[in-house]
């Protein structure tokens, strides 16, 4: 369900204050108007998500004590099920519950992604709740071929969500990209040097 003012969510009034304080507030006063900040999954973030396999999650305790998680998986693994949705598989790991014990106590989360190779970055605000009775729907956020326990879901009910600047961010590429196209500069190598070599003997 959507909150009723979204840029509060991203701009509370403490930034607010700040960003009136230091000459800024004028530059975002127009993403508080309705449609300023996307509230729904679109083909943009569809894009996104589906070439990400990593991101982070914030959450916080019911006394404001905040923790971030690294959650990584093969590429789409955290996905839109609805327009208002994400949900991804919690893959088995080293069982120490952190994030899951602050969801059950307090259920607001910041996730925010990083596309290095094209130097994006999302983050989103959103509503999250885990769920390990529901082998259906276990079944639809598990990934074919990624051999990993799935201990439960994760859904998020998104709220909010910004496409950042790309300033600061370094772009790297991912070990399997550069392998692919190396191996492809390789193979065009190899058949320029046969190429070469027939042009030679055809030469003699």
């Amino acid at each position: 369900m959507a909150i009723s003012d979204p840029a509060h969510r991203v701009f509370p009034p403490s930034a607010r204050e700040q960003q009136v304080r230091r000459g800024s507030r004028q530059l975002y006063a127009g993403r508080d108007r309705p449609g300023g900040f996307p509230i729904e999954v679109d083909d943009r973030l569809r894009a996104f998500l589906a070439r990400s396999d990593s991101f982070f999650i914030a959450s916080a305790t019911a006394d404001a004590k905040p923790y971030i998680q690294h959650r990584g998986g093969p590429k789409g693994f955290l996905m839109a099920l609805d327009d208002r949705t994400l949900g991804f598989a919690d893959f088995a790991g080293n069982r120490q519950y952190i994030t899951i014990g602050r969801l059950a106590e307090n259920d607001a989360v910041c996730v925010f992604l990083i596309d290095y190779a094209r130097r994006a970055r999302i983050k989103l605000w959103g509503r999250a709740r885990y769920v390990e009775d529901d082998p259906a729907l276990l079944a639809r956020l598990s990934v074919a071929g990624y051999k990993a326990k799935v201990e439960r879901a994760i859904l998020i009910d998104v709220e909010v969500w910004d496409i950042n600047c790309p300033q600061h961010i370094p772009q790297k590429f991912a070990a399997d990209e550069v392998a692919a196209a190396l191996a492809s500069l390789h193979a065009r190598m190899a058949e320029l040097e046969a190429e070469n070599t027939r042009l030679k003997e055809n030469a003699r």
